[in-house]
């Protein structure tokens, strides 16, 4: 059996040089990746969920899950707020959501995966794709007001910086896949 010299395998690992800041770095860049991973599987289950399941059928659950809820207390913010959506919720807007669902969560998951095998342009397509999501949210936020979108925007930015930190490094190192 034949061994490949020191220096070769040093070289084919650019990841084993990291320095304590760029080795956290990498850390929170996997942590967030993984979790655009998750929300991406989410999107797709959620997508899928929409094409199958009707209008009704939706307010239906949700009257049955905020029922309990909105009978000890009618003004909870969030049940109220689950309940009002169901209501709102149209086939056309149905069927838009899940379109968007399904793409989102698919571009998300083809990014995801070339940005775990380290491929070069998954971080450009990646930073730019998730700068688009960012608009978008960002867009609807001026509209909606709502916290939670809020709160997903601030996480991509840190997302977005963290591609960009990590695509800087590798780019240094020559680490592409």
């Amino acid at each position: 059996m034949r061994h490949e010299p020191r220096a070769h395998c040093a070289a084919r690992e650019p990841v084993a040089s990291f320095t304590h800041k760029s080795g956290a770095l990498h850390v929170l860049f996997l942590v967030g990746v993984i979790g655009k991973g998750i929300d991406g599987l989410l999107e797709i289950t959620g997508g899928l969920l929409l094409l199958f399941v009707t209008p009704a059928q939706i307010q239906w659950l949700a009257e049955t899950f905020t029922m309990h809820e909105l009978s000890r207390d009618p003004n909870d913010l969030v049940a109220t707020f689950l309940l009002n959506s169901a209501r709102g919720l149209s086939p056309a807007t149905e069927r838009f959501a899940a379109i968007y669902l399904l793409w989102h969560g698919v571009v998300k998951i083809l990014l995801v995966g070339a940005l775990l095998r380290r491929r070069q342009w998954g971080y450009v397509m990646g930073i730019a794709a998730f700068s688009l999501f960012l608009v978008y949210q960002t867009y609807r936020y001026l509209h909606t007001r709502s916290p939670a979108l809020l709160a997903l925007s601030v996480v991509d930015v840190f997302v977005i910086a963290l591609t960009w930190l990590e695509y800087k490094r590798l780019r240094a190192n020559n680490g592409f896949a």
